[in-house]
């Protein structure tokens, strides 16, 4: 299997501040890969770079087979992100969110028609079509905004605490979203504050002060640390993390 994400050794600093301090990993495609971090840990900062949003300082990294400093613009063209914010607008309606995005993502009049009516049917939005955005559910607004994210086919979605501010059923049913997006091959890309999902991934990664502290699979994860969950694990690691919240 071919890996979606090669990172070697890459770093960013801000003068002499290193947000992110010479990481490596890899995410082979189709897998649900977790990256994890406290606040402060450098995972944003890392997911900039990988987006091609931020120019790395040192070290290597491609994304969907793009290099990161060359080719940023194509890696746009081959990812998808969804932020805690859901990056919709909330002043438009469904429909005009859809034909929105999916002319940035470079989508032809043809396609957007058709994505919309999928899209549409998939979600069981039709009857919500003219809708302000504003005015639909916190867990409609985000099933529309991770399939606005893979309206294009993305070959990577990343997602930025996805689920934040959202109800635990709401986050069970957002993760069985993403498990049909994996099972089409969709690689996923995904930050949580929520150790519980992390137990949902084919493999985590662990931040602290801007380094890779551990990566595994969770069942991995929690022999190695004689856990009985990821919290546990995680909280292990955060113990000797020397940035705060």
């Amino acid at each position: 299997m071919r890996n979606a994400l090669e990172v070697e050794r890459l770093t960013k600093r801000f003068g002499d501040f290193t947000a992110v301090d010479n990481i490596s990993f890899t995410v082979r495609e189709g897998e649900i890969f977790g990256f994890l971090g406290a606040n402060g840990a450098g995972k944003t900062t890392a997911m900039r770079m990988l987006c091609g949003l931020s120019r790395p300082t040192s070290g290597e990294a491609r994304v969907a087979g793009f290099d990161v400093y060359r080719e940023s613009e194509r890696i746009k063209r081959h990812i998808g992100y969804m932020s805690q914010k859901f990056s919709l607008y909330g002043d438009l309606k469904v429909w005009e969110n859809i034909r929105l995005f999916g002319g940035i993502y470079g989508l032809s009049e043809k396609q957007i028609q058709a994505k919309m009516a999928e899209l549409l049917h998939d979600l069981g939005l039709e009857p919500e079509r003219d809708t302000l955005v504003n005015a639909l559910p916190l867990g409609w607004k985000q099933k529309l905004a991770f399939s606005i994210a893979l309206i294009h086919e993305p070959d990577i979605v990343f997602l930025d605490e996805p689920t934040g501010g959202v109800d635990p059923v709401t986050r069970r049913r957002f993760w069985e979203l993403i498990y049909a997006a994996a099972a089409k091959g969709t690689t996923i890309f995904v930050t949580t504050h929520y150790m519980d999902e992390a137990e949902y991934c084919d493999r985590v990664s662990i931040m602290v002060d801007g380094r890779i502290e551990a990566l595994d699979s969770p069942a991995a994860l929690k022999a190695h640390y004689q856990a009985d969950n990821m919290n546990e694990v995680f909280q292990s690691l955060a113990r000797g993390a020397k940035r705060g919240e």
